[in-house]
């Protein structure tokens, strides 16, 4: 079973600290049992959680043989770190641990050094500060996650979620990471590279939800060759109006939207039936198999046949 190490650190933020505790706890194969054991690691035995005292299971000890570390953010994030816990998430780095944070939970990672030179992200309020304080790591206050591989950055809040379904993902696949979404009542559409907030001139209103029935439409011509200008049409606005409409309550493009789902129905595809790869990329809309193996790679990080291989629950069919 994949352990998921919880690093709670002194001045703890409660929601952050809560947040990867739920997501993973929540995760169920498909045959029922757990995908995670889960651990609450601290230096010392009692943390200071702000409102309330919490006592950690587990000292820095847990985060050995842990195949993930969780950094939650603390109530000031330049709060030095001590010698134990940066020894202590450097030495699981060096050991192939993957390690990620939430929300300011990036500062005492970056502490490490374990940013420097990589791209990274932290709740969009705090972004100035941290790349003040840490100018060797690339800072983007724009996304909402950033995957180094082995080492993963969020934003605040619900990001956090968005990041621990990203890896939940990466572990077991998008049904299981669906299931788990849909018990976290959260979408699984939300992607890194979308923007932190979303803006609106006004308070929305039931114009703002015309959108769902046009996004209803697209998940159900994923197989269709769509251009912009026949999304818009559909949509009965100019293909301007569109994209700002699209940008205010999605966070993303048309295409981009577009794309992402063309992928998560491929992933699907690859994990429940045996079609062929080249089948597959045709019924979710790329018009050349090669469009779709770069597509796929791009979005996830592996090829269509790695995913089936490490995913895949049935036999592949004759073309």
């Amino acid at each position: 079973m994949h352990i998921v190490a919880i690093l709670a650190l002194d001045g703890v933020i409660p929601f952050d600290l809560a947040t990867p505790i739920g997501v993973f706890t929540l995760s169920r194969l498909p045959d029922g049992r757990p995908g995670y054991d889960v651990r609450v690691c601290a230096e010392q035995p009692e943390v200071d959680a702000g409102l309330f005292t919490l006592r950690a299971p587990w000292g820095l000890d847990g985060l050995v043989g842990a195949d993930t570390i969780i950094v939650p953010g603390t109530a000031d994030p330049l709060t030095p770190l001590s010698p134990a816990v940066r020894e202590a998430l450097r030495t699981a780095a060096r050991n192939g641990t993957r390690i990620a944070s939430i929300c300011v939970g990036t500062f005492p990672l970056a502490a490490t050094g374990l940013l420097d030179g990589l791209r990274a992200t932290t709740h969009w309020i705090a972004a100035d500060l941290l790349a003040e304080h840490h100018p060797s790591v690339e800072v983007d206050p724009d996304v909402l996650y950033v995957d180094n591989d082995r080492i993963l950055t969020s934003a605040g809040a619900a990001a956090g979620m968005d990041l621990c379904l990203h890896m939940i993902r990466r572990d077991y696949g998008s049904a299981v990471a669906a299931d788990a979404a849909r018990l976290s009542v959260m979408p699984l559409e939300r992607e890194g590279g979308q923007a932190q907030f979303i803006v609106h001139d006004h308070v929305p209103t039931p114009q703002g939800s015309a959108l769902e029935p046009l996004l209803a439409w697209l998940r159900d011509n994923l197989g269709a060759e769509l251009t912009l200008a026949d999304i818009a049409a559909r949509a009965g606005t100019s293909t301007r109006t569109l994209i700002r409409r699209f940008r205010e309550h999605t966070g993303t493009t048309p295409l981009q939207w577009l794309h992402r789902a063309r992928i998560r129905q491929a992933q699907h595809l690859l994990e429940t039936t045996g079609d062929p790869v080249e089948r597959i990329g045709a019924q979710v809309g790329f018009g050349s198999p090669t469009a779709f193996r770069d597509r796929f790679k791009k979005t996830t990080g592996v090829s269509p046949h790695t995913y089936r291989r490490t995913f895949g629950s049935a036999q592949p069919a004759c073309p």
